[in-house]
């Protein structure tokens, strides 16, 4: 009897530690979600007057600066169409790395670790850093050359010079450890049991990579996609080097043109212009189009990733 008592005084004992951490945790969480709130409520509180259906649809024909002519289209074209080529760039080259250390790669090897301390190392890497590379190797190196070859009697730079091509690969090269985290993840949460399965059915290693791993690991490559477009969607420095124009009337018609950035406009409009209260609306309205470009191009990649992972339970 006395046992059973002090087992049943031990169960209902309070915890304070328990207690404790989970309280901090959620004051923790508490407080992210405020810090969020409030940057969002007062970027629309003081953009939503000058958001309009002409300022997302009209160009920089005339004033950027002025409130009744400003737009924005050129730096949302320029800013999605720079996210759409880096992912189409990055999710491959992130997809074949990942594989590679996960599948085929020994980990006790000296390379194997070279090639996990470079990903680890470009992780920190500042995202300035990333844009004096991306002049000096896609630019300088890699677009001179290019214009030496193809087009030798030019006489103004063809590819040797800024465009969103080179914006784009140095943003992939930026966000490439992103998609090779997540994709490893997701490669090594995959059982090894469908593998040997597999192949003791007499598939060879790379029918079943393609035709059993990658399928079941693609909602987790969509993940590492949709964070490496979370990063690049706002960055800037990585850019204004390698493809952002102060300032076009048109839209970019090749991967070797300018263009304008909705990242960039802002650092513009915030530090450039010659009435800073004046254009307070114009650069609020700017963030806001930034915010929900950003969400748009997220939710966009989420809802692929629910019709992947709807598929993938439909075949169990």
């Amino acid at each position: 009897m006395h046992a059973n008592q002090q087992r049943s005084f031990q169960a209902t004992r309070f915890d304070f530690s328990s207690f404790f951490f989970t309280g901090l945790t959620g004051l923790a969480t508490f407080l992210i979600l405020a810090t969020l709130a409030t940057i969002l409520i007062n970027v629309l509180v003081n953009g939503w007057s000058g958001l309009s259906w002409r300022f997302i649809t009209a160009g920089t024909e005339k004033d950027m600066f002025d409130v009744n002519h400003a737009g924005v289209l050129p730096m949302i074209f320029g800013t999605a169409a720079r996210v759409i080529i880096m992912t189409i760039f990055v999710i491959p080259v992130g997809v074949i790395t990942a594989i590679y250390l996960t599948e085929y790669a020994h980990s006790t090897s000296v390379f194997t670790r070279v090639i996990r301390g470079a990903v680890n190392n470009l992780a920190g890497v500042p995202s300035i850093v990333f844009g004096l590379f991306g002049l000096g190797f896609f630019i300088n190196f890699v677009g001179h050359n290019m214009d030496a070859v193809f087009n030798p009697h030019s006489p103004n730079p063809i590819w040797g010079k800024p465009a969103i091509l080179w914006a784009s690969l140095t943003l992939a090269v930026m966000t490439l450890p992103v998609v090779i985290v997540a994709t490893e993840e997701s490669l090594k949460a995959i059982p090894q049991g469908l593998r040997e399965a597999s192949l003791a059915l007499g598939a060879t290693k790379l029918e079943t990579i393609l035709k059993i791993v990658l399928p079941q690991a693609l909602p987790g490559i969509m993940t590492g996609g949709i964070l490496a477009i979370s990063r690049a969607a706002g960055e800037v420095a990585p850019i204004l080097f390698t493809g952002a124009a102060y300032y076009m009337a048109d839209l970019p018609k090749s991967l070797n043109d300018q263009f304008m950035d909705l990242g960039y406009h802002i650092f513009v409009l915030s530090t450039q212009s010659p009435n800073i209260q004046r254009t307070t609306p114009i650069l609020y309205a700017t963030v806001v189009v930034l915010l929900m470009l950003t969400f748009a191009l997220n939710i966009v990649a989420i809802f692929i990733r629910a019709r992947m992972r709807k598929k993938l339970r439909g075949l169990h």
